[in-house]
């Protein structure tokens, strides 16, 4: 008896002549981009190096769009970023040894962010493998193993006829929940030697889903719909699964307030009658959320920003959905629930009754009042006024990007990103230099629409090559640099503990002038006028720099 799943394995005639006499002058590069073609990959980022020219030959020979940047980090950040607005697997093509290292930092990010990158790097020679000492040139011991602890899987090739299934497999990793960077290293000989193997055509590498156990969506949901004060925290896990109107649904029904952390911005509407906004870093936010006689937490594994530093302690029943197996439970006991965000949420939805109750608006609108209060008293005018200035120009559908700097950490808490998956930032692994080429990465991604990075002047000088990149492929972003002399935040945070600051003041140049000499357009600003200047810069096609020289403050801990 012939099955259906039979025939669809059975080549055509013209499948079996194609593959049976495979085009001259082929190699295994090819096998690369083909197996990337095969499984939907249009875009390649990347940086190229000398053990990996096998498979940048083969990208210029596909019709595979190639995006080099001018370091490997940074084509990192703006692969990750790819990942995150398109939610497909970003290649990213490297080099050996100090090649394949660079992009360390920001495959960190990528894994603690969940953006699915598809990192491809060259080896030493096959026979240079396995640990021995042979002065191959960028040579290391066991290069996979810099990468084991940051990446969510390793595969490593030794054979051509291993590198479909090796990215294909890697494809699906970096692809099923929790989302992620993973790694492919493939030695300059197998890359670079030609091949008989038949041209991939397509390749099978559909995600797994990852659904919640229904006997824990039950309890949940029985819980949940008889709390007295049932509250939700929202994280990034919400934004990566597209789940953001099912959370609005559940919230609606259980009238919960939703709170949503540094990594799930924009996962629910930042002035619903039912939004808390985004104030993990208040103590007043805090004691509502410890209140909670049930709270669901949702994407999120309440980590050191998303619990106020560790203060966090919920003295309520504590419902935990999260993708990242290693998540559940790190922190706080609950009711722990496996599972992607937008499965368990579709689950909830099924199961829990609706909730009545007429105070949660009243309550969320006096939390609200006790925040800005608080704000208030600082008199921190100029920081929230240059948030304001930046949403007025800023479309809502446009993507933001944010490096590690004062106003990006105000942002965290106090800036409206309109749209999910539309504010973005580099606080899961905290590295400088995220902003810029991430923001290249997006724009790539879309380039229909204006996307804004915003650096410290510290960050900025971590990204400042990539102004050629920008200008190069001629990308739709602006960057702000908001320039305050040095490591603003490092500053502040040295003078609170020490009295006096160590290394962080900076030499820097003159930012206009510098993205001038690149034949990127510049312009200074000050508070009064940044608004103007930046609606100018983003109706303006291709790149452009606007620089604001201001010392900003943070608002005061309410962790200590």
């Amino acid at each position: 008896m012939t099955h259906d799943h039979d025939l669809e394995l059975r080549p055509t005639p013209a499948q079996t002549e194609a593959a049976l006499n495979p085009p001259p002058g082929r190699t295994g590069g090819d096998l690369v981009v083909e197996t990337l073609a095969g499984l939907g990959a249009t875009t390649v980022f990347g940086l190229p190096g000398q053990h990996a020219l096998g498979m940048f030959d083969a990208v210029r020979r596909s019709d595979l769009r190639y995006v080099g940047l001018r370091v490997e980090n940074n084509a990192g950040f703006a692969a990750d970023a790819y990942g995150r607005i398109t939610g497909e697997a970003a290649p990213l093509l490297l080099s050996t040894g100090p090649g394949a290292l660079t992009s360390l930092a920001a495959l960190q990010e990528a894994r603690a962010a969940s953006a699915p990158v598809l990192a491809i790097a060259s080896q030493v020679p096959t026979a240079g493998l396995g640990g021995g000492r042979h002065g191959y040139l960028h040579e290391l011991p066991d290069q996979a193993a810099s990468f084991r602890g940051v990446v969510k899987s390793v595969h490593t090739v030794r054979a051509q006829s291993q590198i479909p299934s090796a990215i294909a497999e890697a494809w699906k990793s970096a692809l099923t929940a929790p989302h992620g960077p993973v790694w492919v290293e493939i030695p300059q000989d197998v890359l670079a030697a030609t091949t008989s193997l038949p041209v991939v055509t397509a390749a099978d590498a559909t995600p797994e889903d990852l659904p919640p156990r229904p006997e824990l969506t039950a309890v949940a949901a029985h819980l949940l719909s008889h709390a007295a004060r049932p509250a939700i925290i929202a994280g990034g896990g919400v934004v990566r699964a597209d789940a953001s109107g099912k959370l609005r649904q559940l919230a609606e029904r259980l009238q919960a307030p939703v709170v949503t952390t540094p990594g799930g911005k924009g996962a629910f509407p930042w002035n619903h009658p039912l939004s808390l906004q985004s104030w993990m870093e208040d103590r007043h936010t805090t004691d509502f959320l410890e209140d909670a006689d049930v709270l669901l937490v949702v994407g999120s594994g309440l980590g050191e920003l998303s619990s106020n530093y560790h203060t966090f302690r919920p003295r309520g029943r504590v419902i935990q959905i999260e993708a990242d197996l290693g998540k559940l439970e790190a922190n706080h006991p609950a009711l722990g629930i496996h599972a992607d965000a937008r499965l368990a949420l579709q689950a909830l939805l099924e199961t829990a009754p609706p909730r009545e109750d007429t105070t949660a608006p009243e309550r969320v609108r006096r939390l609200l009042s006790r925040v800005a209060e608080r704000l208030a008293a600082q008199e921190l005018t100029l920081e929230q006024g240059l948030l304001a200035s930046i949403r007025k120009a800023l479309p809502a559908d446009a993507p933001s990007f944010w490096d590690m700097t004062i106003l990006s950490y105000w942002a965290w808490s106090a800036f409206d990103p309109r749209r999910p998956n539309t504010m973005h930032s580099a606080q899961g692994a905290g590295g400088l230099g995220y902003a810029f080429p991430a923001a290249l990465g997006a724009a790539v991604a879309d380039p229909t629409r204006p996307v804004l990075a915003v650096s410290g002047d510290g960050g900025a000088l971590y990204s400042v090559a990539e102004l050629a990149t920008a200008r190069q492929h001629d990308l739709n972003v602006t960057w702000l640099v908001v320039d305050d002399g040095g490591y603003g935040i490092l500053r502040e945070y040295m003078t609170d503990a020490y009295g006096e600051t160590t290394g962080t003041e900076l030499t820097r140049p003159d930012f206009a002038a510098l993205a001038e000499s690149f034949g990127v357009p510049a312009t200074r600003t000050t508070p009064d006028t940044l608004e103007q200047a930046l609606t100018k810069a983003l109706t303006t096609p291709g790149p452009t720099v606007v620089v604001l020289p201001a010392v900003l403050r943070m608002f005061a801990p309410t962790h200590q």
